[in-house]
Parts: C-alpha cells; sequence; structure tokens
C-alpha cells in the first residue's frame, strides 16, 4: 500500500454561469490528494493521510477518496475549515490563489502524527503542504520516522509565492530530500532547489545526496528518469490539452503504480533499478498525465481507460 501524505483543499475552477456571469465551480484537489485519487484509480489501493475539515467540503473530499477506491482510516478530522484555491487558467496553464490559514489540513500538530500499519510500502509527500506551518513539520517527522523502512517519495511542486520562511523551507526540502527514494521535479522546481546552473549536473549532484531515482517531466517534451545506471527518456503522449490541472500529480501515481506492479517498489530494488522497469513506469505515468490534461480539472484515468 502506498501512502500519500498531504494536503487536500477544494479548487474553485472558473466557469460560466447560464446567465453568462464569471462563476466558480468546487472541486476536490490538491496535489498530494491528487495523487492518492490517481493511484486509487490505477487499482493501487492507496491510503491518505491528512487533516481534513468536517464541514460540507471536508465530507466532498472523503467521498471522493472512497469512490477512487482510497483508504481514508488515517485521516484527521478537525472543527476547522477547509483549504480553498481559486484558480485562474491562461492558456490552459493554471495559477492559483490560496486561501489556508487555520485549515484543518495546516493546523496538523506532531500530536496528529500516525501509527502505520505493515502493510504501507511506500510514503509520498509533496506540493503546498510542506512550506507551511505546522503541518510541514508533522509531514517532515513522519517522512524521516519512516525513511529508514519504507520507500519514500517527493514532489517538491515548488510554490515560490506561497513560502514565508524560506530558510526554514530550503532546510526541510534539503532534509526530506536526502532521505527519498525517488524525486520528481520541474526544470523550475531543480533550479529553485539548487540555484542557477546546468540542470543534469544538479541532478547528478542529488543522485549523490540520497536519491536512487530523479525524474524530471518536461512538459510536451517528455520525462527523463535518471538513476547511477544512466539516463531513460520517454516522450509525451500527444493529445489535445484542456488545461494542466493535476498533470503532475497523475505522472506520480502512474510512476508508482508501476513500480508496486512490478516488484520493485522497494528501497533495495530501487537501488539497482534497470532501464525496462523504469521505462515502463515512466511511460505510464506520462500516458495517466496526457489523459488528465486532455479533459478539463484534476480528473486522473481509471485503469480501464489506460
Amino acid at each position: 500500500m502506498i501512502l500519500c501524505a498531504g494536503e487536500a483543499l477544494i479548487d474553485m475552477l472558473p466557469r460560466e454561469s447560464t446567465l453568462g456571469e464569471d462563476a466558480y465551480a468546487p472541486h476536490a484537489g490538491g496535489a498530494v490528494f491528487n495523487t492518492a485519487i490517481a493511484l486509487g484509480r490505477l487499482g493501487a489501493g492507496p491510503a491518505f493521510y491528512s487533516g481534513l475539515s468536517n464541514d460540507f467540503f471536508g465530507e466532498l473530499l472523503k467521498s471522493k477518496l472512497a469512490e477512487s477506491g482510497v483508504d481514508a482510516s488515517l485521516v484527521v478530522t478537525k472543527d476547522r475549515p477547509c483549504t480553498v484555491a481559486f484558480v485562474k487558467l491562461v492558456d490552459g496553464h493554471a495559477t492559483y490563489a490560496f486561501y489556508d490559514e487555520n485549515t484543518a489540513g495546516r493546523m496538523l500538530t506532531p500530536a496528529d502524527l500516525p501509527v502505520l500499519p505493515d502493510t504501507i510500502e511506500a510514503l509520498f509527500f509533496g506540493g503546498i503542504s510542506l512550506p507551511v506551518e505546522p503541518c510541514g513539520e508533522v509531514y517532515e517527522a513522519l517522512c524521516a520516522r519512516e525513511a529508514a523502512t519504507r520507500v519514500i517519495m517527493m514532489d517538491p511542486n515548488i510554490r515560490p509565492s506561497f513560502i514565508k520562511d524560506e530558510a526554514r523551507y530550503r532546510a526541510r526540502m534539503d532534509h526530506m530530500l536526502s532521505l527519498c527514494d525517488i524525486v520528481k521535479v520541474s526544470d523550475e522546481d531543480l533550479l529553485w532547489i539548487m540555484g542557477d546552473g546546468d540542470i543534469e549536473q544538479h541532478i547528478q549532484t542529488l543522485l549523490t545526496q540520497g536519491p536512487s531515482l530523479v525524474c524530471l517531466t518536461e512538459g510536451s517534451e517528455g520525462v527523463r528518469g535518471f538513476t547511477k545506471n544512466g539516463i531513460v527518456q520517454v516522450a509525451a503522449t500527444k493529445v489535445d490539452v484542456a488545461d494542466t490541472v493535476g498533470a503532475g500529480d497523475t505522472f506520480n501515481a502512474g510512476l508508482l503504480a508501476s513500480l508496486q506492479d512490478s516488484g520493485k517498489l522497494t528501497k533495495a530494488a530501487l537501488k539497482d533499478l534497470d532501464d525496462d522497469t523504469l521505462r515502463a513506469a515512466l511511460a505510464m505515468g506520462s500516458k495517466a498525465a496526457s489523459i488528465t490534461v486532455s479533459r478539463a480539472g484534476a480528473n486522473p484515468p481509471w485503469a480501464h481507460e489506460m
């Protein structure tokens, strides 16, 4: 079982009312939540850990987890509001305005750390839950506690406008990256984390710091997977893009689901991952993401659509 630990929120997506007015429609979202949903739809049987509100938005999020086969037994329910993100689409690319102060997700504390069942083989972290407090501290502590015995994957998904304490966040990134077995980044993420310089050199440096696999997503150019054994590249699947909401999150799920199916989602196997297994995992992530971008909003594919 793969545990996705991080934010769940309501994306308010732009729509037009029947009167022709600008409007917003609520949709379940959040980077880590989207990855959990995608894993569930792909048949991976994931679990989810976060703080969810006891309001009707929180109930919507829980219902969406259940519909996609995600185990929500580790979720912490709080009498606080739900995080909300208003989405603006420009040429199909999403920008966000977040409302997150004092929310159920943000106000996780170390007292809320879960006891994990032995069935959990891997943990996934990322998104806007890492730069904010106190929940960022909780996810970092969970990562550090479990990294010795379970696979750790992270997608930093850096949003500079969301970072209030850059020094603290950079220290958290450094710590968690050193604990990861798998890291997925865009070139923008990598340059923010490691500074100006050559992307491939940065990735080689990162591989010496802990991860066994670094995946670099490059939009329409596809994705490259870097290991100590070399580089594997998979081209992007060509589709008509509706928007890019949830694309990276779905890629993460496809990658993890493929590695799980192949029996390679272990710390030992990832240290010596063969090219064919990696290529298949990258391809599954890319195909799943292509289906998501072909339709509006974060709507990952089901297994029968793959």
